[in-house]
């Protein structure tokens, strides 16, 4: 828990201070019963209206200074809750952010969503209330007992009974409660999860007529989740009550025999007022001992969670001294002996892989479903380290590059076109430099083949886009995705499968463009599509993670069994025969 606490230290001196006011507004509360004790004894039994007067005036001037001081406790205690958290969230924000694709695998979306809100609220609401406790109740507890001993040795064992009792209550509540709080974080990601789940498949949901079946799931993961809450907050409902009954039991107690101590002589009626004033203060003590007993555990959990995103060290980090890059590279990419595995598996994905890609070339890549197509890909811009081999870019292995640099020259298109919430231009212009440039933002949507529709748009380029893009067709996202790559003027672009949505019309037109206005670049791209990839200077064949063909269009089409099978299934015979 090191990890997390060290950023309460900015804030210590606000705690310094806190304590400074939690100390008044407990000694003003363990004041108060002396001066009722003075005028009662002094003032009211003895008829003596000078000694009611000065010791009521000066119990309201501590009651103000005790309500000053718990004023600026909950201020400052809110103020430093929600500063901590805060930065917790931010800096568990910036470590998820550099999370690899492997970390990403280990925590679900879900699961990361869920921690960086629901337990950093309860991290924050928890933190405050502690701040405001836990320097108050062990005052208050000791000091009562403290003053109640003075006042009434003899009576002391009615205290002591009632902590002991209080005692036995926490401790029960500790083992029945505590366990259950782990198990709600861990429903609450699996609720988050299937919510989730609902909303991005909604349409295959209803399709299918599984809108019931999905119905069920959540409501027993639900209902579970319920049941267990209800449980808990039963449990913690009977706290209260037995406090009470505990505090009304020990003040009859009090009473009764504070009764016959006074009868004997030994304690004025005043100071039984002020004892029985002690008892309550001792239990309401002890009262937010076990509310933090109670929330401590229950906050633990939450801390722990957001230590395991913390202490989770991202797979992919820079050199301790990174290679800068000329500003303008020329972009050739090379794979030497590459080989990949995912974290966890004993296969590999990729082995031996060795090709060059070219400036100025477009490298095709193509292969059966689950050959590895994507994965070679996602190894250019370090989403994935290589496991074995070296990649490299102007004859500089990209792991010594920093994966800022690096990523700056590079413009990639994912195989799921993914755009932000805001507005064409500023999804468009994601990762250009300069997000004012009205030219690069019209040659990008003209070339991607998107002026068409984005110029029916009721605001043009100002028009708004949804989250995920769920306002626009997948065939628009695919070439907004693709305006936002060319509006980047990398020197190398990745294209991954990035034609699928596109009709055969758009599809031809939008090579077109590409040919004439990358002609400088180093063009990578992964198809599924024969007709997307035939004008490529080289293409290669993956099958189970191998290269199995390497060259143009016409030459694998006499030399690899693969891409001939491939072809075949795709192209006409009449097609297959004009283009041998």
């Amino acid at each position: 828990m090191k990890n997390l606490f060290k950023y309460f230290k900015p804030y210590a001196l606000w705690l310094i201070v806190l304590i400074g006011f939690v100390w008044g507004q407990a000694h003003a509360n363990l004041t108060l019963p002396d001066y009722m004790s003075k005028i009662v004894t002094g003032g009211i039994i003895k008829k003596n209206m000078d000694a009611v007067w000065s010791n009521g005036m000066a119990m309201l001037a501590v009651t103000l200074v005790g309500g000053l001081c718990a004023i600026v406790v909950g201020f400052i205690a809110a103020r430093v809750s929600t500063s901590y958290v805060r930065k917790l969230r931010e800096v568990t924000f910036d470590k998820v952010e550099r999370f690899s694709l492997n970390e990403f695998n280990s925590f679900s979306s879900a699961s990361l969503a869920t921690r960086v809100t629901n337990d950093m609220q309860q991290i924050q609401n928890v933190s405050a209330m502690i701040m405001r406790m836990a320097f108050l109740a062990p005052i208050m507890g000791i000091g009562s007992v403290i003053k109640a001993y003075q006042l009434a040795p003899s009576m002391s064992w009615i205290i002591l009974a009632a902590i002991g009792a209080l005692s036995c209550l926490i401790v029960v509540l500790f083992i029945v409660v505590i366990p259950k709080f782990s198990v709600i974080q861990k429903l609450v990601d699996r609720l988050s999860l299937q919510i989730k789940e609902t909303l991005t498949g909604v349409r295959v949901i209803r399709a299918y007529n599984n809108d019931e079946n999905q119905h069920k799931k959540f409501n027993q993961t639900n209902l579970k989740s319920t049941n267990l809450n209800i449980f808990v907050n039963r449990v913690m409902a009977l706290l209260s009550p037995i406090m009470m009954l505990i505090m009304g039991l020990s003040s009859l107690a009090v009473i009764w025999i504070g009764a016959y101590v006074i009868d004997a002589g030994n304690l004025h009626v005043g100071d039984l007022l002020a004892l029985m004033q002690y008892v309550s203060q001792t239990i309401m003590a002890f009262l937010m001992i076990s509310m933090i007993f109670v929330m401590v555990p229950r906050v633990a959990v939450s801390f722990r969670r957001v230590n395991e995103i913390l202490s989770t060290e991202p797979a992919i980090v820079d050199a301790d001294q990174p290679v800068s890059l000329p500003k303008k590279i020329k972009g050739l990419v090379e794979f030497s002996g590459v080989s990949f595995g995912y974290e966890g598996s004993e296969q590999s994905v990729l082995h031996n892989i060795s090709f060059t890609a070219n400036p100025g070339e477009t490298t095709a890549i193509i292969g059966g479903t689950g050959s590895g197509k994507s994965t070679l890909l996602n190894l250019i811009p370090r989403l994935y380290d290589v496991t074995g081999g070296v990649i490299s870019i102007d004859g500089v292995d990209i792991r010594d590059i920093s994966q800022k640099e690096l990523r700056t020259h590079i413009g990639y298109v994912p195989q799921k076109a993914s755009l932000f919430s805001g507005t064409v231009k500023s999804n468009i212009l994601y990762g250009s430099d300069n997000r004012n440039n009205q030219d690069e933002l019209g040659r990008a949507i003209k070339i991607a083949q998107a002026d068409e529709f984005v110029s029916k748009l009721d605001d043009g380029v100002k028009s708004p886009i949804s989250q995920f893009g769920s306002n626009v067709s997948g065939g628009q996202r695919q070439r907004l995705s693709i305006a936002r790559a060319l509006a980047k003027k990398p020197e190398i672009y990745l294209f991954d499968d990035s034609f699928s949505a596109l009709d055969f019309k758009t599809d031809a037109a939008l090579r077109k463009a590409l040919n004439k206005e990358v002609s400088h670049a180093t063009f990578i791209v992964v198809a599924q599509r024969i007709s997307t990839i035939m004008q490529a200077e080289k293409i290669i064949v993956i099958d189970e993670g191998r290269i199995v063909g390497e060259g143009t269009h016409s030459e694998l089409l006499k030399k690899s069994k693969v891409y001939r099978e491939i072809t075949e299934s795709q192209l006409s015979a009449n097609e297959l025969m004009e283009n041998e």
